[in-house]
């Protein structure tokens, strides 16, 4: 079936385009994500969903989505997304943060040169025939100090346009190194410092736990006398009732602000107030803008329906399309140890340990991980995937640690998952040979080659003749064909396990046929998502 992408937004021509033109089908119904109703009643049919900041993506959205794989935000912010729910539900949600950071950073050095000079307010006087120059006094930008809180893609061009500018830059950000920052040719300061000496205050961060109301009373009252606060990031990050009261107050000369806590803003304590200059969240506004992260969404999109690589994703480990290429059969792999694991256990998972070791080592471990639990916990939730996975893990209390190492034995790269419960410890290690076909090659310990069939039977048994025949004697009896047959044993007369690739899934007598010789200590059949 033909992947299906439904645009509920206003997209470019040319991003809808992209899809078609990579072979995927597409609705563009710019208007349909206003409407609740509609959406729950098409969204089921979809594989992907492509949206702007009208269409409010609500858990109940997402429970009539039975198809949607990837949900995709054309721009930076994602809050008329459910993230938790949809990483529940198993999809991925994209956004495009790269191809609005120009627009929305100019757009910044524009709001603050606006209230610096109070051009908005100029304007209008002189619109009204006034002419009002002594009352229009303004502040030059060359000297002053900015503080810019928050260095990621917006706020590190904020920081090069202001020091071309003539401004001294001061910057705070915990994942700010000193080393960037000398790069950056700005001060790294901490947020109490920084508030204490900035002319002027730009946000650049997320809205978080952390970061809402970052400028508060107590914050804000820690700043210099006549500082000028400028905010085109998100909603949220300044009260704005204590900011409105700061400014008649006096203590801040002037704000500018494109984003509020309340969108659209309608009404606002800040409105009208001298020395306030607002824009109704025209960060990416322009052409320029809308084109590149309309085209980037359509890109990314595409990219994951059709070859596996998933970009800028918020609620998984992102894998470019060049990564799924060279990891696309260690992922399997992954996949099909963590599948084994999941269907030989029967108690309640307390810890999943995996190893990678030597070229899979260097891969996207994280990536490689999500499909490892996945695979565990596919029997206690078949719908399952790799985005949902670490989530239902979390909400279990299941604890994930990985380790890497180079290479330690005869394969070039080898991956072992093991699961802890109560009762035991669980294990199982895999490789992918030349041929290209990833195979199981030590259980519990043993050795063994077999490679992964969707139907497979597992059985332990201790090491003695009779085995091999009353396998392939009970199969024949029973209908069912084994395709491969691998065996494995700890020392002669020890511990012995098999392997065998069937054709078909076993029926119950066979299982029962198998027990009745008394030959096994486990009989298990297995079922791996195999082509």
């Amino acid at each position: 079936m033909a992947h299906k992408v439904l645009v509920s937004d206003k997209l470019s021509p040319s991003a809808v385009q992209h899809f078609r033109d990579r072979g995927i089908a597409v609705d563009f119904e710019p208007n349909l994500g206003r409407d609740m109703v509609g959406m729950i009643k098409r969204i089921g049919i979809y594989d992907g969903l492509a949206i702007r900041s009208a269409t409010k993506v609500t858990d109940k959205i997402l429970n009539a989505a039975d198809r949607l794989k990837v949900i995709g935000r054309a721009g930076v912010g994602t809050d008329n997304i459910d993230k938790s729910a949809a990483s529940r539900k198993g999809v991925i949600v994209m956004n495009t943060p790269f191809g609005n950071r120009i627009t929305t950073a100019e757009h910044t050095i524009a709001m603050m040169f606006a209230v610096a000079r109070q051009i908005p307010e100029a304007n209008a006087s002189t619109h009204a025939g006034k002419w009002e120059k002594s009352r229009f006094m303004g502040v030059e930008l060359t000297g002053k100090t900015l503080g810019v809180i928050g260095t990621g893609n917006i706020g590190g061009i904020v920081c090069a346009r202001a020091r071309a500018l003539g401004m001294k830059v001061i910057a705070h950000d915990p994942y700010l190194s000193q080393e960037k920052a000398d790069q950056m040719q700005v001060e790294k300061a901490g947020l109490e410092d920084l508030l204490a000496y900035a002319d002027f205050i730009t946000l650049h961060v997320p809205l978080t736990d952390q970061t809402k109301n970052i400028l508060n009373r107590e914050t804000l009252g820690k700043t210099k006398p006549g500082v000028r606060i400028i905010n085109c990031a998100r909603g949220g990050l300044v009260d704005e009732a204590v900011l409105a009261d700061m400014l008649q107050s006096g203590h801040v000369a002037g704000a500018a602000l494109d984003v509020f806590a309340t969108e659209p803003a309608v009404q606002n304590p800040l409105f009208n107030l001298p020395g306030v200059v607002c824009t109704p969240h025209l960060g990416a506004a322009t052409t320029e803008a809308q084109e590149n992260v309309a085209m980037q969404v359509a890109a990314q999109m595409s990219n994951y329906l059709l070859d596996g690589a998933v970009e800028n994703a918020l609620n998984m480990p992102s894998m470019t399309a060049k990564e799924a290429k060279v990891m696309g059969l260690w992922v399997q792999l992954a996949g099909h140890l963590g599948t084994f694991i999941g269907q030989m256990t029967d108690e309640p998972v307390k810890s999943i340990n995996i190893l990678y070791d030597g070229e899979v080592a260097t891969m996207n471990l994280p990536a490689l991980t999500c499909a490892a639990v996945a695979g565990i916990m596919k029997r206690m939730n078949p719908d399952v995937n790799l985005v949902s996975a670490p989530v239902i893990a979390a909400e279990r209390g299941i604890k994930i640690s990985t380790t890497s190492q180079s290479k330690s034995g005869v394969f070039a790269g080898y991956i072992r998952v093991a699961v802890i419960t109560a009762k035991r410890e669980r294990s199982i290690g895999g490789t992918v040979f030349s041929d290209g076909k990833p195979r199981f090659i030590q259980i519990k310990g043993i050795n063994l080659d077999a490679e992964v069939g969707r139907h497979m039977l597992y059985t332990t048994n201790a090491d003695v003749p009779g085995i091999i025949g009353a396998l392939g004697q009970t199969m024949g009896a029973n209908g069912v064909n084994i395709a491969n047959f691998t065996l494995g044993r700890s020392q002669a007369g020890g511990e012995a396990i098999a392997l065998l690739r069937l054709d078909d899934t076993p029926p119950a007598a066979a299982l029962e046929g198998l027990g009745e010789t008394g030959l096994f200590t486990r009989i298990r059949a297995l079922e791996f998502d195999v082509d």
